[in-house]
């Protein structure tokens, strides 16, 4: 068994059980304890495991996330591949609601279809797309968190009421077997709403929100219609994916 097989079989245990000792990495495996140990080693070198006595387990969950300024100076060439692509699916006339993530701005950005209107509770999406005479914008209301620039809060839902899309692009924190988790919940909630408001949900996700979980989970896998990312996913994840008939695009 190589060895990057074999951290996805550890961490997928972790995830499950919490922790983990060597002797069940020898056998489930089926390597040596020093095999065992130097996968360990490995994996908390890239800060997936905290090393226990005799083993290991996950590292406590960080729910500090970069500014919104700061994330869009760490955006990578695949995130803007995936945007360009998802903006490839919008037809001219669609109804569209954007959530406030860095990649579906990426989107908001190669938007040519014509006459389409926007919801979206991004201040930095409405900006972007207010350049465009061709689209109609709708911000949300709401309380404004000002280091994220996204408003929030039961005012927003309530004015997503109003509207119903054709689609709702959405980026995540992280998505797993479970279904899709972000960090704030204040934002979850609103993404709920996003997402019950579209007729069809399309996921835009980089390969290194995959097998994650954040603080609060806002949706179950089969409320997703479409997923644009840049790696094809593997392991239970793909086959999660599979079961709930998600179409992957790869950017």
């Amino acid at each position: 068994m190589c060895r990057e097989k074999r951290f996805e079989i550890i961490l997928e245990y972790l995830r499950e059980h919490k922790q983990i000792n060597i002797e069940t990495i020898c056998k489930i495996c089926e390597v040596s304890r020093d095999t065992a140990r130097r996968d360990l080693v490995s994996l908390e070198e890239k800060k997936l495991i905290h090393r226990t006595r005799g083993g290991a387990m996950l590292p406590k969950p960080n729910h500090f996330v970069k500014t919104y300024r700061d994330r869009l100076l760490e955006v990578s060439e695949e995130k803007k591949d995936i945007g360009r692509l998802a903006a490839n699916l919008i037809n001219d006339g669609d109804t569209l609601i954007l959530d406030t993530s860095t990649t579906v701005q990426f989107c908001a950005e190669n938007i040519s279809a014509r006459g389409c209107n926007i919801i979206t509770n991004s201040i930095n999406q409405a900006d972007i797309l207010s350049n465009n005479p061709d689209l109609s914008i709708y911000l949300l209301g709401g309380r404004l968190n000002s280091d994220h620039k996204y408003l929030y809060g039961q005012t927003t839902i309530d004015m997503l009421n109003n509207y119903t899309a054709d689609i709702c692009f959405i980026g995540v924190c992280g998505i797993s077997p479970r279904g899709l988790s972000i960090a704030h919940e204040d934002d979850g909630h609103v993404m709920k709403k996003m997402i019950e408001r579209s007729n069809q949900v399309i996921l835009l996700c980089d390969h290194t929100k995959f097998n994650k979980k954040e603080f609060f989970s806002f949706a179950s896998l089969n409320q997703i219609d479409i997923l644009v990312t840049d790696q094809m996913p593997t392991g239970k994840l793909l086959e999660a994916l599979k079961n709930n008939d998600i179409k992957i695009l790869i950017a």
